[in-house]
């Protein structure tokens, strides 16, 4: 992990550089993951940003209110984005009803209601929204580069074949004796790195992620 990265910030950035490991494999597998994983990054970067201390987040402090009616949902989650960005009076790169449209996309597979394989546009996009929202909330306008050395430096995905991560779960499912749907389970935990049982925040995450697939 980068020491770039703020310690706060950590979580959501894990999210991204997962969901990038499989994006540069680029078969329909690692296409779908990625997806579904830059599309949770997106959600998870505003949910833990409106989580933080103001101090963490540059002495900006937001309504109680106002923030439990944005952790509602994603659209509202979108609406928080949006006003803060209009308020910094930084640049939209992404519309609100893009966004919108790419987390429909991801939907299609997270919930099982489609079996096609992302197009390369539609993952390019979805990659670029979420570094877009990591960079703006967490204070990273060097998320690219930080994201590429992160990757680079990786023992753990260094010369990895494809689906080897995959194939590797599968045969601790078979030893373990695990049905499909605690493979699943088992994969997404994975995937989201280091995490704390112990800890609420990072287990209703785990579980929000273990269910979707």
């Amino acid at each position: 992990m980068s020491a770039q990265i703020k310690p706060w910030a950590r979580k959501a950035f894990e999210l991204i550089y997962h969901a990038e490991t499989h994006w540069i494999i680029k078969d329909d597998y690692d296409k779908r993951l990625a997806l579904i994983s830059f599309d949770n990054a997106i959600e998870v970067s505003i949910s833990m940003y409106l989580g933080l201390n103001p101090v963490q987040r540059g002495n900006r402090s937001y309504p109680k209110e106002d923030v439990v009616n944005w952790l509602k949902k994603y659209p509202t989650k979108l609406d928080f984005y949006f006003k803060e960005i209009n308020t910094r009076g930084l640049p939209i790169i992404f519309d609100n009803p893009t966004i919108l449209w790419l987390h429909d996309q991801r939907n299609e597979i997270y919930h099982g209601s489609s079996s096609g394989i992302p197009a390369e546009s539609t993952l390019e996009d979805i990659r670029k929204v979420s570094l877009w929202v990591f960079s703006v909330l967490f204070d990273s306008p060097d998320i690219e580069a930080i994201l590429a050395e992160s990757i680079a430096t990786s023992e753990k995905y260094e010369h990895r074949p494809k689906n080897q991560f995959y194939d590797e779960e599968q045969e601790k499912a078979k030893k373990q004796n695990l049905n499909p749907e605690q493979l699943n389970s088992l994969t997404v935990a994975t995937l989201a790195g280091k995490w704390d049982e112990d800890n609420q925040n990072d287990m209703e995450v785990i579980k929000r992620l273990a269910d979707g697939f």
